[in-house]
């Protein structure tokens, strides 16, 4: 009785289904989904490609600003391009939560690289000329 329980146990694992071409496309097509956000939330142009270019790790983030925009990280001061000589391409958001001030302040989870992920907020601010001046980001607690 024992060797045909073994047997009927071996027979039952040798016969389960293991994943084809197809659904292992399909697994890695959803965890792509996933992973991706919905950028059509941000609603000034600007920002969106600006935000395109951060997601992307693309050196096109600075040709959307001044040549020396302010910048504040959790309202303390700091040098725009020496932050994101060490972020860009390092750091992106995982997810775009709210948007408001007519798509100028995002909202979402942040992967910040070292530091780790949390929610956080980008307030882009605008000069006459359509470049941004000023950049306050921080912790949204």
């Amino acid at each position: 009785m024992f060797i045909i329980a073994v047997i009927c146990g071996i027979c039952t694992a040798c016969g389960q289904k293991t994943p084809g071409k197809k659904e292992q496309d399909l697994s890695v097509s959803t965890i792509k989904k996933q992973q991706s956000m919905d950028l059509l939330k941000i609603t000034d142009t600007e920002v969106k490609m600006a935000v395109e270019a951060l997601q992307s790790g693309d050196k096109s983030w600075y040709s959307f600003f001044t040549e020396n925009p302010v910048m504040t990280d959790d309202g303390n001061t700091v040098n725009f391009r020496s932050f994101f000589s060490n972020a860009l391409g390092k750091e992106k958001f995982l997810t775009i939560d709210k948007v408001e001030n007519g798509g100028k302040d995002i909202y979402g989870d942040f992967q910040a690289g070292q530091w780790g992920t949390f929610p956080v907020y980008f307030k882009f601010h605008k000069n006459e000329e359509g470049k941004f001046d000023r950049l306050d980001i921080g912790q949204n607690r």
